[in-house]
């Protein structure tokens, strides 16, 4: 039976003709952003050219920002697990019997449901999935849960699950997908951007923490960095769609080391180039104070440091230089040449 159903589910998901467009991708991300599954939102958004999600049929299975906090991060192949290439509305969700494996963009690896009575709630994988979609609009569907799918799952049929019972704990197999040898094949540095992330959660920094524990912003092996942490609030502050979290993140990131006291061997005027085309960090001092276009917003220098990375956390966003404008960037529309109400965090 659950069989026979996988594969009519195929089927009818293949014969759909329309795809999720950048329009509706867009939109999903900002209702996710705004639902407490913002860092699912910035993991797709920044995911979203590498995986082709546009042009797919896909049912994404979406962790809240507390299964982030309480788990850390989602790497790229972790991140094709929680998504499938089936178009699953909640009937559909609803009426798959107890063992049936839905496909995910990671290969030869399935999800499996775990509900083994039809009034339950749904589960897969063990893990409860909301009954109600977060998105449901043509081939796109995204449903929340609170916690991630462990990918050594191991599932037998004599496995039972009860509405009321936690999920149990995972049957421990060999994991061959999420190693460091198979993610370096991306070009990232996986275990530095992981101990970064998890510093700067522990430090409050929880929106820069994800976009570091992606692994996923185009940074090549051994690239120096120097990033400079706005705090959660002010990043809210300044955002008019979830784009803008992921232009805020390249400007606020220098491709060369500086430790707080390479800083202080600068000279006065110095210009820092970012990853955000035409923005640019100036360094100047007042007295011993050090100030980044025009404002002193420096509070926990050097809060992470290794060998080719630094992390120094902020009381605000860096705004740009007096005069200067950003081209070609939507984020420039937020910034006035003269703004004397932007928002400092102490």
């Amino acid at each position: 039976m659950a069989n026979s159903l996988f594969f009519f589910l195929i089927i009818f998901s293949f014969s759909n003709v329309a795809f999720a467009s950048d329009t509706a991708l867009s939109n999903a991300l900002d209702i996710l952003a705004n639902s407490g599954f913002l860092s699912m939102a910035l993991t797709l958004q920044i995911t979203s050219k590498t995986l082709d999600l546009d042009s797919k049929i896909i049912t994404i299975f979406a962790p809240s920002d507390l299964a982030f906090v309480q788990s850390g991060r989602l790497s790229l192949l972790q991140l094709q697990y929680h998504i499938s290439p089936l178009q699953l509305y909640r009937n559909t969700l609803k009426s798959l019997p107890f063992g049936t494996r839905i496909p995910t963009l990671l290969s030869n690896h399935s999800l499996i449901v775990t509900t083994s009575d039809f009034n339950a709630p749904c589960s897969i994988n063990g893990i409860f999935i909301d009954e109600s979609p977060l998105y449901d609009e043509g081939p796109l569907v995204i449903y929340g849960m609170n916690a991630f799918f462990d990918t050594s799952f191991h599932f037998t049929t004599s496995t039972s699950f009860s509405a009321h019972e936690p999920s149990p704990p995972p049957t421990t197999i060999v994991n061959n997908f999420s190693s460091q040898s198979e993610l370096k094949q991306y070009g990232f540095e996986v275990a530095e951007f992981g101990k970064a992330s998890n510093w700067l959660r522990l430090r409050g920094y929880t929106t820069m923490a994800t976009f570091l524990g992606l692994q996923l912003s185009g940074f090549r092996d051994h690239t120096r960095l120097t990033i400079f942490a706005p705090p959660d609030e002010a990043m809210e502050a300044y955002v008019t769609n979830i784009t803008d979290y992921l232009l805020i993140f390249r400007q606020h990131i220098v491709p060369r080391l500086l430790s707080w006291k390479d800083m202080g061997r600068l000279s006065n005027g110095t210009i820092l180039q970012t990853f955000s085309e035409g923005f640019v960090i100036n360094l100047t001092w007042s007295g011993d104070v050090l100030v980044l276009n025009g404002a002193p917003v420096i509070v926990l220098p050097d809060m992470y440091t290794s060998n080719w990375l630094v992390v120094h956390g902020l009381n605000r966003l860096l705004m740009p230089p007096v005069n200067q404008k950003i081209i070609g960037e939507s984020f420039s529309e937020l910034f006035a040449e003269d703004d004397n109400d932007q928002p400092e965090y102490k």
